[in-house]
């Protein structure tokens, strides 16, 4: 008698059916256990067999590389064209509307290590970091400013003061890609003279010849066609180049003969040696430099339209502002070059000054002359 796994049977034959059974029921025991592993056990985050997209999980196609103007989240933007923002803010703190209409044109501050009465040349980029087109003593403004201090992790009094806006310098500061290399002590280098293309005679202003890495000269002039399209330049040479690449060692040259490249204005390590940034014409008091940064020239400047647009559009075009100085734009959309410690170069004329009187100089005209002349 055979016997199978200790269990006998009448027969051979028999032993075979009951083997063949015993071993296709293993099978489905098998199959069964395995599937209901893998179901309990697969991971949420596993991809899928191919061609099965996850349950509850969108598909995503890659991006595409991109460029970005900061290392902060972008500010949020204004409202769409065609629905006006509406500026009674009744969500507002209680009197903060009153209190930036008062301290508009009041407040004793220093922002920038000189004393300076009243915010309102800061106000366009103020309103565009906050995401507002509200005037700044409206319920609206003081509504955005409160939700942009609660984002950051300040309290949300809506109110413009010394602490909320050097929050937002820091954030402005490190938008340049110039700043964020400064900090390491070291000062970018300057791209080949021969690398350099040259603006065209209706760029410039005040007849200079005015040379930029090519990729920034052709984002300006996209940048200028649009905001004359937008009807955002009042007079011909609005956001004309007064100042474009300067050479390294004529800089160094110019620190030693002025003895001024300490001030707010000028250093020895210029954001112009770089060939990515420009001083462009904005707006000026007559007779006045549209480089100078009396406070009056620069209010001028905050109130015109040329400026309101440049806050609100020129990122758009990889364009960064120095708050200090509404004249001044840097261009982003290409690397800055290997430079040295800003240790190393020329020391002369790096004394620490006062800002120089506002006198014209045959290098920047004052404004209003040339464009009669270009007339």
């Amino acid at each position: 008698m055979a016997k199978f796994r200790g269990i006998a049977r009448p027969d051979a034959g028999n032993d075979l059916r009951v083997l063949r059974r015993w071993l296709w029921g293993l099978g489905l025991l098998l199959l069964a256990s395995g599937g209901f592993w893998l179901w309990v056990t697969w991971p949420n985050g596993a991809a899928s067999p191919p061609g099965v997209q996850p349950r509850d999980e969108p598909a995503y196609a890659t991006p595409a590389e991109q460029h970005f103007t900061s290392i902060d989240p972008p500010p949020t933007p204004p409202p769409l064209a065609g629905a006006p923002e509406t500026c009674d803010g009744r969500d507002a703190p209680e009197g903060a509307a009153a209190a930036n209409a008062a301290s508009l044109s009041s407040l004793a501050w220093s922002p920038f290590g000189k004393p300076e009465t009243g915010w309102e040349i800061y106000a366009p980029r103020i309103a565009a970091e906050i995401g507002t087109t509200c005037g700044p003593g409206s319920n609206g403004f003081a509504s955005a400013l409160a939700r942009w201090q609660g984002a950051h992790g300040l309290r949300g009094t809506g109110v413009v003061d010394p602490a909320v806006f050097g929050t937002m310098l820091v954030r402005w500061h490190l938008a340049r890609p110039f700043v964020r290399v400064n900090r390491e002590g070291m000062c970018p280098g300057a791209p080949p003279e021969a690398s350099l293309a040259l603006a065209g005679p209706k760029e410039s202003y005040g007849g200079k010849a005015i040379r930029l890495r090519p990729g920034a000269l052709e984002a300006y002039r996209k940048m200028v066609a649009e905001a004359r399209a937008a009807g955002a330049l009042p007079r011909p040479e609005s956001l004309t180049i007064f100042s474009g690449f300067r050479a390294p060692d004529a800089d160094a040259q110019r620190c030693a003969r002025d003895k001024n490249c300490q001030g707010l204005r000028r250093t020895i390590c210029s954001a112009h040696r770089t060939g990515l940034a420009m001083d462009v014409v904005i707006d000026a008091v007559p007779g006045s430099r549209p480089d100078s940064s009396a406070d009056a020239n620069r209010l001028v400047m905050a109130r015109s339209s040329v400026y309101r647009w440049m806050v609100v559009n020129a990122p758009r075009f990889g364009f960064v502002n120095y708050a200090y100085e509404p004249w001044h734009w840097e261009w982003t959309g290409e690397p800055l070059l290997p430079g040295v410690p800003i240790s190393s170069l020329p020391q002369e004329g790096s004394e620490p000054i006062t800002e120089p009187a506002d006198q014209p100089t045959s290098e920047t005209p004052a404004y209003g002359s040339a464009a009669r002349n270009r007339r």
